[in-house]
């Protein structure tokens, strides 16, 4: 450990080394909340490096500083197209975070189409979206909602009863955040399409990098990504715009990224996620994620009687990483804080209502019991977690839950589940 007097005296570099040290998980730390935020990987570390001591240019200034910062966000912008499958790199605009992306998305386009203000969204989206489009209701815009089934899969035929050829934007995300359920944007793309003039918006966030993308043969016009999903720092995301999509800068100032957003452009955070696209371009160890998923999936679902998927059980419509499973009658913030305390990091749904005691929003809207809802665990896995983790966690877990049942106030309710389920 530094004292703060050493700390003083390092230099930059050696500083940045430092941090890296000090801040790195402890060895038995588990992780498994990789739809939250990812650990930065050590490879994008290092792309990123570089700019934050060596090379510190302006990219907009004329000077060869300048010109190299300027070739590593073009770079980047290369590398995030090629992950994305986008046509061209010059779709892709850099943001400060995905939900500045949703919002220039769905609000630059209504600022840029004023007379088209009929929204269509659903009622699971990502808060970025979600209370965006709440918000827009509230002060004039007609907002439709699509509604979720039980395994919080949408209905196509609800898409083609409210699509209108005056309805100026859909937005629809890729994954769900929660619960790890993909909505079909191919299909829903071609639904757009073929039914009205709008613009389609799919909030990528939590798919980039999880499941191939390749928005060359989809119908999305605007597309939303945050690396620090895919193991790039937080504080970095971006936008593409297809081709011929026009939106007004989010930002007014300066001439960067093409006049589309002010500011200066943060040139390591943005070499940062143009190496992470081309790290996740070239990760092969999906099966292997998918695998230590469905283990500790199965494994929780077969001994625990309280245990519930909340999403589709069908594999192939979610997120390879994800699991989202509640237990009845039993607090999760209280689940949460004793797995925290044996070193395991879960999350008991969206990091951004985390703060709240209400049940999310998305299992509402899925129609989960309330008594379920608030005992929601979302377990996200990522590609540093390894089976050894997974066993240790199912060692832990029954015990937990054990415990908790015998705390809680529905003692009548969980003996019949338990009784009902072959539980003790």
């Amino acid at each position: 450990m530094y004292s703060l007097f050493t700390i003083h005296d390092l230099r930059f570099t050696g500083f940045c080394d430092s941090l890296f040290t000090i801040y790195h998980l402890p060895p038995q730390m588990i992780y498994l909340d990789n739809n939250a935020t990812t650990r930065v990987a050590p490879e994008v570390f290092d792309a990123m490096r570089p700019y934050l001591t060596d090379v510190y240019g302006n990219p907009s200034s004329a000077h060869s500083l300048g010109r190299r910062m300027k070739s590593a966000v073009e770079l980047a912008r290369e590398q995030v197209a090629e992950l994305l499958g986008a046509a061209d790199p010059g779709e892709i605009v850099f943001t400060s975070c995905g939900s500045e992306a949703d919002n220039w998305a769905i609000g630059g386009f209504l600022e840029q189409n004023p007379t088209r203000r009929h929204i269509i969204t659903t009622r699971v989206e990502h808060e970025a979206v979600r209370n965006l489009c709440e918000h827009l209701a509230e002060i004039g815009c007609e907002v439709t909602w699509l509604e979720v089934d039980g395994n919080g899969e949408l209905n196509l035929d609800d898409l083609h009863q409210v699509l209108r050829r005056d309805t100026g934007i859909v937005s629809v995300m890729l994954a769900n955040n929660e619960t790890g359920v993909l909505f079909p944007i191919d299909k829903i793309g071609r639904i757009v399409r073929e039914n009205s003039d709008a613009v389609f918006h799919v909030d990528g966030v939590q798919a980039v990098a999880k499941i191939p993308i390749n928005l060359k043969e989809l119908d999305v016009d605007l597309f939303a990504l945050s690396g620090h999903k895919l193991h790039a720092p937080q504080g970095v995301g971006a936008l593409y715009i297809r081709s011929g999509v026009k939106l007004p800068p989010f930002i007014i100032g300066g001439g960067q990224e093409g006049g589309r957003r002010a500011g200066t452009s943060a040139v390591p955070n943005i070499a940062a996620l143009g190496a992470a696209c081309e790290l996740a371009r070239k990760f092969a160890e999906h099966e292997r994620i998918e695998k230590l998923r469905n283990k500790l999936e199965d494994k929780i679902l077969g001994t625990i009687p309280n245990a519930r998927l909340n999403g589709t059980p069908d594999r192939t419509k979610r997120l390879p990483n994800t699991a989202n499973i509640s237990f009845e009658y039993v607090e999760g913030e209280n689940i949460l804080l004793h797995l925290d305390k044996a070193g395991v990091c879960v999350s008991t749904g969206s990091a951004c209502h985390s703060t709240t005691k209400e049940s999310s929003p998305t299992l509402r809207a899925m129609n989960v019991p309330y008594t379920a809802a608030q005992g929601s665990i979302r377990f996200s896995l990522g590609r540093y977690n390894t089976e050894e983790e997974i066993n240790h966690t199912l060692a832990i877990l029954p015990e937990i839950i054990g415990k908790l049942v015998e705390m809680s106030p529905y003692d009548k309710e969980l003996k019949a589940l338990y009784t009902a389920r072959g539980g003790a």
